[in-house]
């Protein structure tokens, strides 16, 4: 959006930004900031410092999410356990403890996306693995007088890690890709995926992994000590980053772009609506199909399969959990190539395809084991290349800082809410409709993903953040906001930091 175009559209009273000569914090800071480092981000901080503290984010993100990954996953084969170990664990109760976990990340990413942007990424995401780690322990050590007690004192536990996976999505990512901006601007998309949903979806596999090695040494008489010992060892991988996540720093763009006072959300509302429409709409119908097909994945396998015997069942999820990598690759490379919004729609084009081949032919398929588990592969993986690498690399680039962490943790929000609403109807369309129909509205769920990406999700071709973010300021400033901007030495005045080409373009317009 142009300075003219918001004179002339917007029906609010202007600021007078005849600020000639006026330069951004950024700018400032590399002329008078650290004349012995002049690549310093600001006086305080050296750029050796910064440059080592945005690496670790980078890494210790992807390492993280390996943990939500790991929890999201967790009951695929935790249900199939518990099925066997309690005849009371009915549906009902597979469906409330595994729901437990998406209503805490709801919670999470909208509680966390407000504090990263009010307290800094750091607290955020200090706070998020702290919580992951009290839920893998209340989850490990649950204990009840009855089977039922016992289901309620899990679904606590998991309410308890989802606050802290859920806080993860926007605490985590908005900070990986602030961070890659610095790195590798041009090839901050690819760079994005590989440590955010490449790990969120090897998660996966990885649960299943895991489980068998655990199930192999306890064997098939102790399953009460398999989900103990592998509730257990999720807790690992948080505390493994911790360290290296007390000492990061907030991102160059967060320390010059940060509103922590007085946050104009009327103004963020009006220049991004269609945005979050399409952030939100996206995410609901994605994490719609993908959650009740990864949590229950291992009972439907078990169903196709005809066993009782738990390990095979396992072996069969976790290679129909490991078919869907693949697709996170191939996203990887076509989101510079086609776009992040046309690889979007190939991915829901996916489930199109593949939900409508399997339920169509459901009971013809489910006789043939393998091709049923590589045509629902495939359908998992289009989900990985298209809104499971897309989503969560649009919702980082198309806010600016200020709000980035807000806006994301609404959209995650939207889209677990959307996973809370698919687990809690999968069982019962089973039931009511038979196993065909999960699969048949898989596919209504990715025609109806195209559309809502097609009218709504911005066209990002991944300009550098920094951009965004002077066309954010300047919309601000234009519509009558006074606040300031940024933290620390780098905290100025929103319009000071407008830089003089915008600020040209501003005052010609005005007399034009």
């Amino acid at each position: 959006m142009s300075a003219k175009e918001i004179i002339e559209d917007d029906k609010v009273p202007k600021r007078d930004l005849s600020i000639a000569n006026s330069s951004s914090p950024i700018e400032a800071q590399h002329g008078v900031a650290n004349p012995d480092d002049p690549e310093a981000p600001s006086a305080e901080v050296s750029s050796k410092k910064q440059r080592m503290s945005d690496l670790f984010t980078i890494f210790c993100a992807g390492f993280a999410l390996i943990s939500d990954g790991y929890q999201n996953n967790l009951m695929t084969a935790t249900n199939v356990v518990l099925t066997h170990l309690y005849k009371e664990y009915t549906s009902y109760y597979s469906t409330q403890v595994s729901n437990a976990l998406l209503v805490g990340e709801i919670l999470g990413q909208l509680t966390i996306g407000l504090v990263c942007d009010y307290l800094g990424r750091k607290w955020a995401i200090l706070i998020t693995t702290l919580l992951i780690v009290v839920g893998g322990i209340l989850g490990t050590a649950a204990s009840a007088p009855t089977p039922i007690g016992l289901f309620w004192f899990l679904a606590v536990a998991r309410g308890v890690t989802g606050f802290g996976t859920g806080g993860e999505y926007p605490a985590s990512s908005v900070s990986a890709s602030e961070a890659a901006n610095e790195h590798t601007p041009t090839q901050r998309g690819p760079v994005f995926i590989l440590v955010t949903n490449l790990p969120l979806s090897f998660g996966g596999p990885f649960v299943l992994a895991v489980f068998l090695i655990v199930l192999n040494a306890a064997g098939a008489d102790h399953l009460n000590t398999v989900w103990r010992v592998s509730f257990g060892i999720g807790v690992i991988w948080p505390l493994s980053v911790f360290y290296f996540r007390w000492k990061m720093l907030n991102s160059k763009l967060y320390r010059c772009g940060a509103i922590k006072k007085r946050v104009p959300y009327k103004l963020v509302l009006r220049y991004y609506w269609k945005s979050l429409i399409g952030t939100c709409g996206a995410w609901f119908l994605y994490d719609f199909v993908t959650f009740p097909n990864g949590i229950f994945s291992g009972l439907i396998i078990s169903s196709v399969v005809k066993t009782k015997d738990i390990q095979t069942t396992i072996e069969w999820t976790l290679l129909l959990s490991s078919l869907s990598l693949p697709g996170v690759f191939i996203g990887a490379y076509l989101c510079n190539k086609i776009g992040r919004k046309y690889t979007m729609m190939l991915g829901f084009s996916g489930y199109l395809i593949f939900g409508l081949i399997v339920g169509l032919a459901y009971d013809k398929v489910t006789k043939i084991v393998p091709l049923f588990v590589v045509l629902y592969g495939l359908m998992q993986s289009s989900g990985n290349l298209g809104p499971g690498d897309m989503l969560g690399l649009i919702s980082s680039e198309a806010y600016a800082t200020a709000v980035r962490g807000t806006c994301y943790g609404i959209s995650a929000a939207l889209g677990k809410a959307g996973g809370a609403v698919g687990t809690e109807v999968f069982t019962r369309i089973q039931d009511d409709l038979g196993k065909r129909w999960t699969f048949i509205i898989s596919a209504i769920a990715g025609l109806s993903g195209i559309l809502v990406t097609w009218f709504f999700v911005p066209n990002i071709t991944g300009e550098d953040l920094q951009k965004s973010d002077e066309k954010f300021r300047e919309y601000l400033v234009m519509n009558g906001w006074d606040g300031t901007m940024g933290e620390f030495d780098l905290k100025a005045p929103a319009e000071k930091g407008i830089p003089e080409e915008v600020t040209r373009d501003i005052n010609e317009s005005k007399t034009s």
